[in-house]
């Protein structure tokens, strides 16, 4: 099962392929994506990303996971989260969510079991 390709990026919003849902910040990995909901975490943009919101994802088998830290940058993603990330095996990436887009779409086009959280504002 392939991982979705992100359709379009604009501020606060984004169309994941074969989707109809319009998402503000999303989860997408082989197969299926979803609304990121920060308060199901409590995730703010400092501390930032939280092991706990990349575990859906993570359980999903993927092999890289791209996180997208806003289109000013303003996300934060602590060494903890990648350490979590590395630990459990998994490449990661952590790019301004624009380039960010632009390679978890590169590695879906080369097949790469990719995973994805991105947050489409500041």
């Amino acid at each position: 099962m392939s991982s979705p390709e992100i359709a379009s990026l604009s501020w606060g919003q984004m169309m994941v392929k074969g989707c109809s849902t319009t998402y503000k910040d999303c989860k997408v990995w082989p197969g299926g994506s979803r609304t990121w909901d920060w308060r199901e975490t409590g995730t703010n943009h400092s501390p930032g990303v939280q092991p706990a919101d990349l575990e859906e994802v993570v359980k999903k088998g993927v092999k890289t996971l791209v996180i997208g830290r806003g289109m000013n940058e303003a996300l934060q993603v602590p060494a903890s989260t990648v350490d979590y990330l590395k630990k459990n095996g998994i490449d990661v990436l952590v790019l301004q969510t624009e380039k960010a887009v632009k390679e978890y779409n590169a590695l879906v086009a080369q097949g790469v079991k990719v995973g994805g959280v991105f947050h489409s504002t500041c």
